[in-house]
């Protein structure tokens, strides 16, 4: 079992049963895995907000960026693309917003926000990148 204790079936049905996705981080950098995760989530059919004070305004993958979280909302997932120590911030504001799930990127672990995450209800996911989850499990369509 992964450290955040998912199994696949619980990240397929996360994957498959969630439609809105904001994107934490996210950057117009094509060289970014930010930009890449949220163009490949956007061309399955996921509803994707990018989420970055510097690039608000903009669009990227055809979604405008916003400022922050809370004009992301309503909220099911949180893809976060945040340092370990800045992601715990994250997954409070997702959990105040009535997050359903929040998604740590490859390489972020916050083994105590998960932990509040999860006494929320949400599900914590850590150190994983959906994109690489969608393939290995061979996921063919989003909810």
């Amino acid at each position: 079992m992964a450290m955040d204790g998912l199994t696949d079936d619980d990240i397929r049905r996360l994957l498959l049963n969630t439609t809105r996705i904001a994107v934490v981080g996210a950057s117009a950098n094509p060289a970014r895995p930010s930009y890449g995760v949220a163009g490949f989530l956007a061309e399955r059919g996921f509803d994707v907000t990018p989420v970055n004070p510097g690039l608000a305004g903009q669009r990227l993958h055809g979604a405008e960026v916003v400022a922050a979280l809370d004009a992301a909302a309503p909220l099911e997932m949180v893809d976060i693309f945040r340092r370990s120590e800045e992601a715990g911030a994250v997954v409070d504001e997702a959990i105040r917003l009535g997050a359903r799930a929040v998604w740590m990127q490859l390489g972020v672990v916050d083994e105590a926000a998960a932990a509040r995450a999860r006494d929320a209800g949400l599900v914590a996911v850590m150190d994983r990148c959906p994109v690489i989850e969608w393939r290995r499990l061979g996921l063919a369509s989003a909810a």
